[in-house]
């Protein structure tokens, strides 16, 4: 038995901006996690010698907080759009048919009711 199941005839949509994000994306991950990181760095190496008081130690700190944050955002960022690429890519993929399910057969009904028209729900005066 076949797992998955195409849907015969079936035409597949051209791949658009969703396929060149996502072949982008580790690059995109890569270098948004890399340059505040080197900023990081660089600020750190910059940075004057600490003195015996410590006072510019909360400036510093607050650089690799805020490039902490900048990280997280990124990241998170990145995950929603891959996201974003992945619904987009099975959404134009080929289409599968389902499993048969028969329905219950009630021995009591007759027919299936035919439809309601308007003029049985809003009568002509």
């Amino acid at each position: 038995m076949n797992l998955f199941n195409k849907l015969p005839g079936f035409v597949r949509s051209a791949p658009g901006w969703e396929q060149r994000i996502w072949r982008r994306l580790p690059a995109i991950l890569l270098w948004g996690t890399l340059v505040p990181l080197a900023l990081a760095g660089v600020n750190h190496a910059l940075a004057p010698a600490v003195s015996e008081s410590g006072a510019d130690d909360g400036a510093l700190l607050l650089w690799d907080f805020m490039m902490f944050g900048v990280v997280t955002l990124h990241w998170s960022l990145t995950l929603t759009v891959a996201l974003a690429c992945f619904i987009v890519k099975a959404m134009k993929g080929p289409a599968y048919v389902a499993d048969a399910y028969p329905l219950p057969v009630d021995p009591g009904a007759s027919k299936i009711a035919a439809p309601l028209s308007a003029d049985s729900i809003y009568p002509r005066a």
